[in-house]
């Protein structure tokens, strides 16, 4: 064989090898305890290194990774989807109704104590009445997250808290009804008919004091603090959400979703589902960054912040976000415009034996990222999944910024200049209505004027004419090499701008 022909097909095989995420992260599938539904509720990593896991059934159970081995802490739970601990071993779990302190007082290893820190919001009964967090702030604030219900099914004649009379449905047509398939319509697609379904609360330290925080949520699976400080949260694609959104929560944000407008202290009485989409319009803050449905995301769950070890240094402060319905994570591309918050969105780890159905993340001391897996009647999986990164860089894109007539993107290693032709550059924007889900609007090949990298190769400045508000950008960086040959991880990106520079 001619030398030369040998050596360029090493390089071509080469290049084509470094696609795969298996040359920079490895991929283990912990085992599970017998006995146990494996799906994944919440996950915590203790101060000893072991860590806390709530099953889906109820358990919370202790891995220690050094053995493998797993003990029983709790069980008895309800529905557990969010879990944090506390400086004196305890733990904090979100179940469906209430806010737990879980004590080992003993301290045999398990809990003998289990104290309600915070109960103080409503619940119907109705199947889809989720609890989400608790997360902690830089002052020990604790904020959940609280779905809203479904017309999918009634609610029980047993209620806590106050029933709303703003609605087409009274309570005794709402419980149990034999007819339900021919009421659900009045009762809204989503509705929040007790106190604070579809609202963030934020909660003092002990749990005593309450305040309502932000609303508008529909399903808000994912709640998290970034490494800035920005309460961010996910919400799931549905009624009035044309694709699923992330959020920067801040104090009276009303994130789009009017079923839980009722419970704020300046509304009228008025029944949201009788007002125009364009009264919301003008309370309505906008989401942070949009996951294209079917693409990116379909069902995003929690954002963590990537510690240094865990990826390379020019992702390290990246918030990671778990996605159910897709074998993929999503890394978040900050950006502000004006100050507001707004993001570029990108997959990770996609295509990789991670699998799917990726609903609880966590960061291991050793930087190691565990992923919990659940299912539930949807789409998804079970069990837990190991991600290390090995150490070797990656060809990523590391940061993308809105310019007035388009983007810089900033990549971790010199661009090959030769394949810049080929990137593409789209955008669509989706109504704002009660529909259930939505198909893209004004879709538009966009026209790339420039093309130009910075010096160094690592900064691309791609220009297309006026940003347009409230459109969603994608790129796609497909066809990318680096100089030194390697493929890009991550290939397309999206960007919503919520605001033009």
């Amino acid at each position: 064989m001619n030398p030369l022909r040998f050596i360029t097909m090493l390089a071509v095989s080469a290049t084509l090898h470094a696609a795969e995420w298996t040359d920079y992260f490895e991929f283990e599938n912990i085992p599970m305890p017998a006995g146990i539904d494996p799906q994944i509720g919440a996950m915590e990593v203790l101060k000893d290194g072991r860590m806390a896991v709530a099953f889906h059934r109820g358990e919370l159970m202790i891995y220690t990774p050094s053995s493998h081995s797993w003990s029983l802490f709790a069980s008895g739970l309800q529905e557990p989807l969010g879990m944090l601990s506390e400086p004196d071993g305890s733990l904090l779990v979100m179940q469906r109704a209430e806010l737990t302190r879980l004590r080992d007082v003993d301290g045999d290893g398990a809990a003998d104590r289990f104290e309600t820190v915070f109960d103080g919001f409503g619940m119907t009964g109705n199947y889809h009445e989720f609890a989400y967090g608790p997360v902690r702030d830089k002052d020990g604030s604790l904020f959940i997250a609280l779905g809203l219900a479904s017309n999918g099914a009634s609610i029980r004649r047993e209620i806590r808290g106050t029933f709303s009379s703003i609605g087409e449905l009274t309570r005794e047509q709402m419980t149990e009804a034999k007819d339900w398939k021919s009421a659900a319509a009045k009762a809204g697609r989503m509705y929040s008919r007790v106190p604070w379904r579809g609202w963030i609360l934020r909660l003092s330290p002990d749990g005593k004091q309450m305040e309502p925080y932000a609303c508008g949520l529909r399903s808000p699976d994912g709640i998290g603090f970034d490494a800035k400080g920005r309460l961010l949260v996910t919400d799931n694609q549905g009624d009035w959400r044309p694709t699923s959104p992330l959020f920067a929560a801040k104090r009276g944000d009303f994130m789009g979703h009017p079923a839980s407008l009722i419970w704020r202290k300046d509304w009228d009485g008025s029944n949201p589902q009788k007002i125009s989409p364009a009264t919301f319009d003008k309370l309505y803050s906008p989401a942070a960054g949009l996951f294209p449905y079917g693409e990116l995301a379909n069902s995003p769950t929690q954002p963590v912040p990537a510690p240094a070890g865990a990826v390379p240094a020019g992702l390290v402060g990246q918030t990671i976000i778990g996605e159910m319905n897709q074998n993929t994570l999503v890394r978040v591309l900050d950006d502000e415009v004006d100050g507001s918050f707004q993001a570029g969105l990108v997959s990770f780890l996609d295509h990789s034996p991670l699998g799917i159905g990726n609903h609880r993340l966590v960061f291991a001391p050793d930087g190691a990222l565990f992923v919990g897996k659940t299912g539930l009647s949807w789409a998804g999986s079970t069990g837990i999944t190991r991600v290390h990164w090995n150490g070797k860089p990656f060809f990523s894109l590391d940061r993308m910024k809105a310019t007035p007539e388009g983007f810089v993107l900033r990549f971790s290693e010199p661009v090959d200049e030769t394949k810049l032709a080929a990137i593409k550059l789209t955008r669509h924007t989706y109504p704002y209505t009660a529909r259930y889900g939505s198909k893209r609007f004004d879709e538009q090949t966009l026209e790339i004027t420039r093309c130009e990298l910075s010096n160094n190769n690592r900064d691309l400045t791609l220009t297309c004419g006026p940003l347009k508000q409230a459109y969603l950008y994608q790129v796609d960086l497909s066809p990318l090499l680096a100089k030194s040959g390697n493929a890009l991880m991550g290939k397309r990106a999206s960007y919503h701008v919520a605001k033009v520079p």
